[in-house]
């Protein structure tokens, strides 16, 4: 079998950052594939569980409801490493076209507090595992680092 694309990116050299993972075309449309890269990889610890379903919670809701791209979102997701997400936009895009979209949505990430849209029994399967103040946490670290965001952390490393 073929390696996958997400395989092929040397995670020795990977940094947090933002990312097109890959570009694919369904029927005459692009869809992009956004590598959101929160933690170096095998360096520092992974994220929770909890954290991460909180921040998929909240992320979700913000993109969805963002009113210039909401209807470019087709998904938002954790890694299954827990280093990072990725974010699916309907369209052909460039990791620096969208900093300020993801900004503003690990920015919501960090200042959320109070109920976590979605949790509560009748909307999730799990909506007793969640951290809001561990997500709060990585939306800024997250936020902190697309402020001065530069080109090496916007293109994956050769």
């Amino acid at each position: 079998m073929e390696k996958i694309t997400s395989f092929t990116i040397d995670h020795i050299k990977l940094q947090p950052g933002l990312y097109v993972s890959r570009k694919d075309k369904v029927g005459s449309e692009t869809v992009t594939t956004f590598d959101l890269r929160l933690t170096n990889p095998n360096e520092e610890p992974v994220m929770n569980t909890a954290e991460i379903h909180t921040m998929e919670h909240l992320a979700a809701t913000y993109l969805r409801n963002e009113l210039i791209w909401k209807e470019k979102v087709l998904y938002f997701g954790p890694m299954g490493c827990r280093t990072g997400f990725y974010l699916l936009l309907a369209g052909d895009y460039e990791s620096s076209q969208i900093v300020d979209l993801v900004k503003a949505c690990f920015a919501f990430i960090r200042d959320f507090r109070g109920d976590v849209p979605g949790a509560s029994a009748k909307d999730c399967g799990n909506y007793l595992d969640m951290n809001l103040p561990m997500a709060n946490y990585w939306g800024a670290k997250y936020a902190a680092l697309l402020e001065n965001i530069d080109r090496d952390h916007l293109v994956y490393p050769e």
